[in-house]
């Protein structure tokens, strides 16, 4: 991990005719070197990853320049990709995604699951860790309220209706025999489910998420995405859960709705010190 210097990454890869083949989306001049809290996430923060066939995700957050805050420049995130758009990637790609503050913020506030991951990313995985992000994680708990249950639900719902087929899935996993293994079942769509469900419990009763996840629940959704257990069993598990999850909407102990004045004092401050004095 490094605390205060963003590691850059490297030049894009070319082809043969010296063409670039990664996918840049613009905005690495207002993301990179502007960051203060970059991690590992996906699949293998959980601990759930196959390491012969899994890519790296990452996540960050970056402070944006005052020009694309109060100026006419635009800037909500940068995505780099190691794969082109249309191919998969593999053990070896990175897929990153860098968010300005603000939009972070939006999205952690409106409980999205995968983004409140970075709040409880530990420092192992941290490949960024400014003193301004390390303030970040630690106001995770002003980010936390009951009002995630309602996400948690539906992207828990979202990963149940892939699997049955309810909804349809990515184009590019059709065909990869890694994740339609002899269950019969998308085992990727049927671990996300229930991993789902217990990280939505554990923050509901908690406030925090365990990353990796714990021995005994990891090994459970590990035995999914093998193909070990068959969709009955699977639906059954993800039923408990999701009324568990439910259940705790109206009982967690957690505050009603996220300290938003709390934040947002926070964010002005950032903002205006890292303008200032590049902190």
């Amino acid at each position: 991990m490094r605390d205060t210097e963003v590691g850059a990454i490297d030049e894009p890869d070319r082809s043969a005719t010296g063409a670039v083949t990664n996918v840049d989306s613009g905005g690495r001049a207002a993301a990179e070197p502007n960051t203060i809290l970059r991690a590992t996430v996906g699949s293998k923060l959980h601990g759930l990853n196959l390491e012969t066939t899994d890519d790296t995700d990452e996540m960050g957050v970056c402070v944006e320049p005052p020009e694309y805050v109060i100026g006419l420049h635009q800037f909500e995130q940068w995505v780099y990709r190691t794969q082109p758009e249309g191919h998969p990637s593999g053990p070896k790609d990175l897929d990153l995604t860098i968010y300005s503050l603000r939009k972070w913020v939006r999205l952690a506030l409106a409980g999205n699951p995968t983004v409140l991951l970075l709040l409880f990313a530990p420092a192992s995985e941290c490949r960024v860790r400014t003193p301004r992000g390390a303030e970040l994680q630690q106001m995770a708990p002003s980010f936390i309220s009951r009002a995630v249950a309602a996400p948690y639900l539906g992207y828990f719902n979202a990963q149940r209706q892939r699997l049955t087929g309810e909804r349809g899935g990515r184009a590019l996993r059709k065909g990869l025999a890694l994740e339609k293994p002899v269950a019969g079942y998308d085992t990727k769509y049927a671990m996300h489910m229930v991993r789902l469900g217990y990280q939505g419990i554990e923050l509901l009763e908690t406030g925090r998420i365990t990353l990796p996840m714990p021995p005994a629940q990891r090994e459970f959704t590990m035995a999914i995405r093998r193909g070990e257990l068959n969709l009955d069993e699977v639906l059954a598990r993800a039923g408990e859960l999701e009324q568990r999850i439910s259940a705790l909407k109206d009982s967690s102990s957690l505050p009603e709705r996220p300290e938003t004045e709390l934040i947002q004092d926070w964010m002005v401050r950032t903002y205006l010190g890292r303008w200032a004095d590049g902190t």
